[in-house]
């Protein structure tokens, strides 16, 4: 069905100023036919979108919070097979952590599987020295791992070293197991209360919405995405920018 009042485009961009960065699409307002109907759900696309999402996510949250430090936890002797009691080990973890340091703190982690089936151990990020002893002493379960990220050039931010952590989590989100999954377990946890919050900007193009997104950011994006740019890109045109 044509729509008869003339289609209007708008780009609309989710900015999220303590990460420093901002993405949308474009958004065209037309009548929806009565007599469309959703398509069969694709399994693999639905799959693809939401590890995509969970990327995004984990990328905000790790730079608005400045989490430029990663750790790994293991289990010793046959090792932890059971995610529920993962997660309460992990839980008592990073209780024992704000207890220790005196305050609540921003944190990200993720369970992976040992390759070859040998149990799970977690990745986790956070953005704040704390002692050694603290964290051997906290877990107790096992071997730990922990360093603020340095590979990177001099003179770098801790943004910058925060969006560098994100990198290094969040392909594990893509390989969360099936078995939690199908028991509605999340593909990764965080702190609750230090989400990065968003402002919409907008513009008839996609150049004059990040052109609002910088006004508010007080500078030009040092990086800048556009689906135009992306040969054989079939889904709906989008951009993303980011600023240091």
């Amino acid at each position: 069905m044509a729509s008869t009042g003339g289609d209007r485009s708008l780009w609309t961009l989710a900015l999220y100023p303590e990460a420093g960065e901002a993405g949308g699409s474009v958004r065209v307002a037309r009548p929806r036919p009565r007599d469309c109907e959703d398509g069969p759900v694709d399994p693999e696309r639905s799959a693809a979108e939401a590890t995509r999402r969970a990327r995004g996510q984990i990328r905000r949250y790790c730079a608005a919070n400045r989490l430029n430090r990663l750790g790994t936890l293991t289990y010793r002797g046959e090792g932890c097979h059971d995610p529920y009691a993962l997660r309460a080990d992990v839980g008592l973890f990073f209780r024992a952590l704000r207890t220790g340091l005196g305050e609540r703190f921003p944190y990200l982690w993720v369970a992976q599987l040992h390759p070859g089936g040998h149990g799970l151990h977690v990745h986790f990020a956070v953005g704040r020295y704390v002692n050694r002893t603290l964290i051997d002493g906290s877990w107790g379960l096992g071997f730990v791992h922990i360093k603020l990220l340095g590979d990177l050039p001099v003179g770098s931010s801790a943004l910058e070293e925060a969006r560098l952590a994100a990198r290094y989590i969040s392909p594990y989100v893509s390989r969360t197991l099936d078995e939690e999954r199908l028991a509605g377990l999340h593909r990764y946890e965080v702190a609750q209360g230090f989400q990065p919050g968003s402002i919409e900007c907008y513009g008839p193009t996609a150049e004059a919405a990040i052109a609002s997104a910088s006004k508010v950011m007080g500078r030009e994006p040092a990086h800048v995405w556009r689906s135009s740019r992306e040969e054989g890109w079939n889904g709906p045109p989008a951009c993303w920018a980011a600023w240091n």
